[in-house]
Protein backbone atom coordinates (compact mmCIF):
# COMPACT_ATOMS: atom_id res chain seq x y z
CA UNK A 1 0.00 0.00 0.00
CA UNK A 2 2.90 2.35 0.69
CA UNK A 3 3.86 2.28 -3.02
CA UNK A 4 0.63 4.12 -3.81
CA UNK A 5 1.74 7.24 -1.96
CA UNK A 6 3.49 9.97 -3.98
CA UNK A 7 6.78 9.08 -2.29
CA UNK A 8 6.15 5.40 -3.01
CA UNK A 9 5.39 6.06 -6.66
CA UNK A 10 8.59 8.10 -6.96
CA UNK A 11 10.59 5.25 -5.44
CA UNK A 12 9.00 2.76 -7.82
CA UNK A 13 9.90 4.93 -10.80
CA UNK A 14 13.51 5.12 -9.67
CA UNK A 15 13.57 1.33 -9.16
CA UNK A 16 12.13 0.79 -12.64
CA UNK A 17 14.76 3.03 -14.20
CA UNK A 18 17.48 1.10 -12.42
CA UNK A 19 16.07 -2.18 -13.72
CA UNK A 20 16.12 -0.84 -17.28
CA UNK A 21 19.72 0.27 -16.89
CA UNK A 22 20.92 -3.13 -15.66
CA UNK A 23 18.55 -5.44 -17.52
CA UNK A 24 17.96 -3.55 -20.75
CA UNK A 25 21.24 -4.25 -22.60
CA UNK A 26 21.06 -8.08 -22.27
CA UNK A 27 17.56 -7.94 -23.75
CA UNK A 28 18.92 -6.14 -26.78
CA UNK A 29 21.71 -8.66 -27.39
CA UNK A 30 21.95 -12.34 -26.63
CA UNK A 31 25.69 -12.49 -26.10
CA UNK A 32 28.07 -14.39 -28.38
CA UNK A 33 26.14 -14.86 -31.60
CA UNK A 34 23.63 -12.14 -30.76
CA UNK A 35 26.34 -9.53 -31.16
CA UNK A 36 27.29 -10.76 -34.62
CA UNK A 37 23.79 -11.49 -35.91
CA UNK A 38 24.19 -15.27 -36.03
CA UNK A 39 21.14 -16.28 -34.01
CA UNK A 40 18.74 -18.27 -36.23
CA UNK A 41 15.86 -19.58 -34.09
CA UNK A 42 14.52 -22.93 -35.27
CA UNK A 43 17.56 -23.75 -37.42
CA UNK A 44 17.65 -27.35 -38.64
CA UNK A 45 20.53 -29.32 -40.15
CA UNK A 46 19.52 -32.15 -42.48
CA UNK A 47 21.81 -35.16 -42.83
CA UNK A 48 21.14 -37.00 -46.13
CA UNK A 49 22.41 -40.37 -44.91
CA UNK A 50 22.22 -42.62 -41.87
CA UNK A 51 23.60 -41.84 -38.38
CA UNK A 52 27.31 -42.44 -37.92
CA UNK A 53 28.43 -41.36 -41.39
CA UNK A 54 30.61 -38.42 -42.34
CA UNK A 55 27.76 -36.03 -43.07
CA UNK A 56 26.16 -36.96 -39.76
CA UNK A 57 29.35 -36.45 -37.74
CA UNK A 58 30.03 -33.15 -39.48
CA UNK A 59 26.51 -31.80 -38.91
CA UNK A 60 26.32 -32.84 -35.26
CA UNK A 61 29.80 -31.52 -34.55
CA UNK A 62 29.00 -28.19 -36.22
CA UNK A 63 25.71 -27.87 -34.32
CA UNK A 64 27.31 -28.59 -30.95
CA UNK A 65 30.25 -26.29 -31.60
CA UNK A 66 27.94 -23.44 -32.69
CA UNK A 67 25.85 -23.83 -29.56
CA UNK A 68 28.89 -24.14 -27.26
CA UNK A 69 30.29 -20.96 -28.82
CA UNK A 70 27.01 -19.14 -28.19
CA UNK A 71 26.45 -18.46 -31.88
CA UNK A 72 22.93 -19.84 -31.96
CA UNK A 73 20.85 -22.24 -29.91
CA UNK A 74 18.83 -25.45 -30.16
CA UNK A 75 19.88 -26.54 -33.64
CA UNK A 76 17.94 -29.65 -34.63
CA UNK A 77 19.91 -32.29 -36.54
CA UNK A 78 17.85 -34.92 -38.36
CA UNK A 79 18.59 -37.73 -40.81
CA UNK A 80 16.83 -38.26 -44.13
CA UNK A 81 18.77 -41.04 -45.87
CA UNK A 82 18.23 -42.55 -49.29
CA UNK A 83 19.78 -42.91 -52.74
CA UNK A 84 23.23 -41.70 -51.73
CA UNK A 85 21.93 -38.38 -50.42
CA UNK A 86 19.66 -37.45 -53.32
CA UNK A 87 16.47 -38.05 -51.30
CA UNK A 88 17.63 -35.39 -48.87
CA UNK A 89 18.73 -33.16 -51.72
CA UNK A 90 15.28 -33.34 -53.29
CA UNK A 91 13.70 -32.44 -49.95
CA UNK A 92 16.06 -29.49 -49.55
CA UNK A 93 15.30 -28.11 -53.00
CA UNK A 94 11.58 -28.47 -52.23
CA UNK A 95 11.97 -26.18 -49.20
CA UNK A 96 12.20 -23.10 -51.42
CA UNK A 97 12.86 -19.94 -49.41
CA UNK A 98 13.35 -21.72 -46.07
CA UNK A 99 16.15 -19.79 -44.36
CA UNK A 100 16.05 -22.06 -41.31
CA UNK A 101 17.18 -25.24 -43.08
CA UNK A 102 20.63 -26.35 -44.22
CA UNK A 103 22.06 -29.67 -45.38
CA UNK A 104 25.38 -31.33 -44.64
CA UNK A 105 26.84 -32.77 -47.85
CA UNK A 106 29.98 -33.46 -49.83
CA UNK A 107 31.52 -35.20 -52.81
CA UNK A 108 29.28 -38.23 -52.24
CA UNK A 109 26.17 -36.25 -53.11
CA UNK A 110 27.85 -34.93 -56.26
CA UNK A 111 28.48 -38.52 -57.36
CA UNK A 112 25.05 -39.78 -56.32
CA UNK A 113 23.33 -37.14 -58.45
CA UNK A 114 25.19 -38.53 -61.47
CA UNK A 115 24.88 -42.23 -60.69
CA UNK A 116 21.16 -41.96 -59.88
CA UNK A 117 20.37 -39.50 -62.67
CA UNK A 118 18.66 -37.42 -59.98
CA UNK A 119 16.12 -34.80 -61.09
CA UNK A 120 17.53 -32.23 -58.65
CA UNK A 121 21.19 -31.25 -58.52
CA UNK A 122 23.41 -29.13 -56.30
CA UNK A 123 23.04 -26.35 -58.87
CA UNK A 124 19.45 -26.05 -57.57
CA UNK A 125 20.63 -25.22 -54.03
CA UNK A 126 22.08 -22.15 -52.34
CA UNK A 127 25.78 -22.83 -51.67
CA UNK A 128 26.85 -21.74 -48.19
CA UNK A 129 30.30 -23.12 -47.37
CA UNK A 130 32.83 -25.87 -47.85
CA UNK A 131 34.07 -26.80 -44.40
CA UNK A 132 36.56 -29.63 -44.40
CA UNK A 133 38.78 -31.84 -46.46
CA UNK A 134 39.91 -35.27 -45.31
CA UNK A 135 41.62 -38.39 -46.52
CA UNK A 136 39.96 -41.74 -46.95
CA UNK A 137 41.29 -44.73 -45.05
CA UNK A 138 41.61 -48.33 -46.23
CA UNK A 139 40.58 -50.56 -43.33
CA UNK A 140 39.89 -54.21 -42.52
CA UNK A 141 38.50 -55.95 -39.45
CA UNK A 142 40.97 -56.66 -36.66
CA UNK A 143 41.00 -60.41 -37.41
CA UNK A 144 41.43 -59.97 -41.18
CA UNK A 145 44.20 -62.02 -42.83
CA UNK A 146 45.44 -58.83 -44.55
CA UNK A 147 48.03 -57.15 -42.35
CA UNK A 148 49.47 -54.70 -44.90
CA UNK A 149 48.22 -52.87 -47.97
CA UNK A 150 50.44 -55.12 -50.12
CA UNK A 151 48.81 -58.23 -48.60
CA UNK A 152 45.39 -56.87 -49.48
CA UNK A 153 46.18 -55.73 -53.01
CA UNK A 154 48.06 -58.95 -53.77
CA UNK A 155 44.96 -60.99 -52.92
CA UNK A 156 42.72 -58.48 -54.70
CA UNK A 157 44.69 -58.79 -57.93
CA UNK A 158 44.34 -62.58 -57.88
CA UNK A 159 40.54 -62.49 -57.67
CA UNK A 160 39.16 -58.94 -57.82
CA UNK A 161 35.53 -59.96 -58.12
CA UNK A 162 35.74 -62.25 -55.09
CA UNK A 163 37.00 -59.59 -52.67
CA UNK A 164 34.12 -57.14 -52.15
CA UNK A 165 35.05 -53.62 -51.12
CA UNK A 166 32.54 -51.52 -49.23
CA UNK A 167 32.13 -47.75 -49.23
CA UNK A 168 29.81 -45.30 -47.56
CA UNK A 169 28.80 -43.57 -50.77
CA UNK A 170 27.00 -44.32 -54.02
CA UNK A 171 28.94 -44.93 -57.26
CA UNK A 172 30.63 -41.69 -58.21
CA UNK A 173 31.13 -40.71 -54.57
CA UNK A 174 34.47 -40.58 -52.71
CA UNK A 175 34.31 -44.06 -51.17
CA UNK A 176 33.68 -45.46 -54.65
CA UNK A 177 36.20 -43.39 -56.59
CA UNK A 178 39.06 -44.04 -54.14
CA UNK A 179 39.08 -47.87 -54.48
CA UNK A 180 38.54 -47.59 -58.23
CA UNK A 181 41.65 -45.43 -58.49
CA UNK A 182 43.45 -47.93 -56.24
CA UNK A 183 42.41 -50.77 -58.53
CA UNK A 184 43.67 -49.01 -61.62
CA UNK A 185 46.99 -48.22 -59.93
CA UNK A 186 47.34 -51.90 -58.98
CA UNK A 187 46.61 -53.13 -62.50
CA UNK A 188 43.02 -54.22 -61.78
CA UNK A 189 40.33 -53.24 -64.27
CA UNK A 190 37.87 -51.00 -62.38
CA UNK A 191 34.98 -52.80 -64.06
CA UNK A 192 36.10 -56.03 -62.35
CA UNK A 193 35.85 -54.51 -58.87
CA UNK A 194 33.00 -55.77 -56.69
CA UNK A 195 32.01 -52.49 -55.03
CA UNK A 196 29.17 -52.58 -52.48
CA UNK A 197 27.70 -49.17 -51.61
CA UNK A 198 26.29 -48.37 -48.17
CA UNK A 199 24.27 -45.35 -47.15
CA UNK A 200 26.93 -43.84 -44.93
CA UNK A 201 29.87 -44.95 -42.81
CA UNK A 202 27.66 -46.29 -40.02
CA UNK A 203 26.17 -49.02 -42.20
CA UNK A 204 29.54 -49.78 -43.74
CA UNK A 205 31.21 -50.25 -40.36
CA UNK A 206 28.86 -53.08 -39.40
CA UNK A 207 29.65 -54.89 -42.65
CA UNK A 208 33.41 -54.55 -42.19
CA UNK A 209 33.25 -55.84 -38.61
CA UNK A 210 30.87 -58.61 -39.69
CA UNK A 211 33.17 -59.74 -42.55
CA UNK A 212 30.50 -58.94 -45.14
CA UNK A 213 33.17 -57.10 -47.16
CA UNK A 214 36.88 -57.86 -47.47
CA UNK A 215 37.82 -54.24 -46.81
CA UNK A 216 36.28 -50.81 -46.55
CA UNK A 217 37.12 -47.30 -47.69
CA UNK A 218 35.76 -44.32 -45.77
CA UNK A 219 36.68 -40.96 -44.27
CA UNK A 220 39.36 -40.90 -41.61
CA UNK A 221 37.15 -39.00 -39.15
CA UNK A 222 34.44 -41.65 -39.28
CA UNK A 223 36.60 -44.50 -38.02
CA UNK A 224 39.22 -42.89 -35.80
CA UNK A 225 37.69 -44.32 -32.63
CA UNK A 226 37.49 -47.86 -34.03
CA UNK A 227 41.06 -47.67 -35.37
CA UNK A 228 42.41 -46.44 -32.04
CA UNK A 229 40.40 -49.06 -30.16
CA UNK A 230 41.86 -51.82 -32.33
CA UNK A 231 38.53 -52.88 -33.82
CA UNK A 232 39.71 -51.90 -37.30
CA UNK A 233 43.17 -52.38 -38.80
CA UNK A 234 44.32 -49.39 -40.83
CA UNK A 235 46.29 -50.39 -43.93
CA UNK A 236 46.74 -47.10 -45.78
CA UNK A 237 45.49 -43.55 -46.29
CA UNK A 238 44.60 -42.11 -49.66
CA UNK A 239 45.96 -38.55 -49.43
CA UNK A 240 49.35 -37.06 -50.25
CA UNK A 241 50.67 -37.19 -46.68
CA UNK A 242 50.38 -39.47 -43.65
CA UNK A 243 47.70 -38.63 -41.08
CA UNK A 244 49.23 -37.39 -37.83
CA UNK A 245 48.80 -39.88 -35.01
CA UNK A 246 48.04 -42.85 -37.27
CA UNK A 247 50.57 -45.52 -38.16
CA UNK A 248 49.81 -46.13 -41.83
CA UNK A 249 51.49 -45.29 -45.13
CA UNK A 250 49.99 -43.31 -47.95
CA UNK A 251 49.11 -45.30 -51.04
CA UNK A 252 51.87 -43.45 -52.88
CA UNK A 253 54.41 -44.52 -50.26
CA UNK A 254 53.28 -48.10 -50.76
CA UNK A 255 53.92 -47.82 -54.50
CA UNK A 256 50.40 -47.13 -55.79
CA UNK A 257 49.98 -43.87 -57.70
CA UNK A 258 46.86 -42.57 -55.95
CA UNK A 259 46.33 -39.27 -54.15
CA UNK A 260 42.71 -38.68 -53.25
CA UNK A 261 40.85 -36.57 -50.69
CA UNK A 262 37.20 -35.98 -49.82
CA UNK A 263 35.45 -32.78 -48.70
CA UNK A 264 32.25 -31.75 -46.91
CA UNK A 265 30.18 -28.61 -46.79
CA UNK A 266 26.82 -26.94 -46.23
CA UNK A 267 24.11 -25.98 -48.73
CA UNK A 268 20.68 -24.42 -48.20
CA UNK A 269 17.38 -24.37 -50.11
CA UNK A 270 16.96 -22.19 -53.20
CA UNK A 271 15.09 -18.91 -53.04
CA UNK A 272 16.71 -17.44 -49.93
CA UNK A 273 16.73 -13.67 -49.60
CA UNK A 274 20.10 -11.94 -49.59
CA UNK A 275 19.64 -11.30 -45.86
CA UNK A 276 18.84 -14.94 -45.09
CA UNK A 277 21.80 -16.20 -47.07
CA UNK A 278 24.10 -13.63 -45.43
CA UNK A 279 22.93 -14.58 -41.94
CA UNK A 280 23.45 -18.30 -42.49
CA UNK A 281 26.85 -17.65 -44.06
CA UNK A 282 27.80 -15.40 -41.14
CA UNK A 283 26.88 -18.16 -38.69
CA UNK A 284 29.14 -20.64 -40.50
CA UNK A 285 31.95 -18.05 -40.71
CA UNK A 286 31.76 -17.46 -36.95
CA UNK A 287 31.68 -21.23 -36.39
CA UNK A 288 34.78 -21.63 -38.54
CA UNK A 289 36.64 -19.03 -36.46
CA UNK A 290 35.60 -20.50 -33.09
CA UNK A 291 38.05 -22.40 -30.84
CA UNK A 292 35.45 -25.15 -30.54
CA UNK A 293 35.54 -25.85 -34.27
CA UNK A 294 39.33 -25.65 -34.38
CA UNK A 295 39.50 -28.33 -31.71
CA UNK A 296 37.01 -30.51 -33.61
CA UNK A 297 39.11 -30.28 -36.76
CA UNK A 298 42.08 -31.61 -34.82
CA UNK A 299 40.15 -34.35 -33.04
CA UNK A 300 38.55 -35.68 -36.22
CA UNK A 301 41.60 -35.51 -38.47
CA UNK A 302 39.88 -32.96 -40.72
CA UNK A 303 41.78 -30.38 -42.74
CA UNK A 304 40.41 -26.86 -42.88
CA UNK A 305 39.11 -26.20 -46.41
CA UNK A 306 36.89 -23.18 -45.80
CA UNK A 307 35.25 -21.61 -48.83
CA UNK A 308 31.99 -19.64 -48.96
CA UNK A 309 29.38 -18.18 -51.26
CA UNK A 310 29.83 -17.94 -55.01
CA UNK A 311 33.35 -19.39 -54.84
CA UNK A 312 31.89 -22.50 -53.21
CA UNK A 313 29.24 -22.59 -55.93
CA UNK A 314 31.97 -22.54 -58.60
CA UNK A 315 33.76 -25.31 -56.74
CA UNK A 316 30.59 -27.46 -56.76
CA UNK A 317 30.30 -27.04 -60.53
CA UNK A 318 33.95 -28.03 -60.99
CA UNK A 319 33.48 -31.09 -58.77
CA UNK A 320 30.53 -32.27 -60.87
CA UNK A 321 32.67 -32.00 -64.00
CA UNK A 322 35.49 -33.85 -62.23
CA UNK A 323 33.23 -36.78 -61.26
CA UNK A 324 31.98 -37.14 -64.83
CA UNK A 325 35.56 -37.02 -66.14
CA UNK A 326 36.93 -39.61 -63.69
CA UNK A 327 34.05 -42.02 -64.28
CA UNK A 328 34.64 -41.83 -68.04
CA UNK A 329 38.38 -42.22 -67.54
CA UNK A 330 37.81 -45.36 -65.47
CA UNK A 331 35.39 -46.75 -68.03
CA UNK A 332 32.50 -46.61 -65.58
Amino acid sequence: MRLRTPRGRHALALFGAAVLVFVGPPLLTTGGGGDTGTQIPGLRFMVPNTPGGGYDITARTAAKNAEDAGLTHNIEVFNLPGAGGTVGLSRLVGEHGNGRLAMSMGLGVVGAVRSNDAPKTLADTTPIARLTEEQDVVVVAKDSPYRTIDDLIGAWKERPGKLPVGGGSAPGGPDHLAPMLMARAAGIAPRDVNYIPFDGGGELLASILGDKVAFGVSGVGEYLDQIRAGELRLLAVTGPERVAGLDAPTLQEAGYDVSFTNWRGIVAPPGLTDAERAKLTRLIEELHDSPQWRQSLKQNGWDDAFLTGDRFGEFLKAQDERVVSVLKELGL
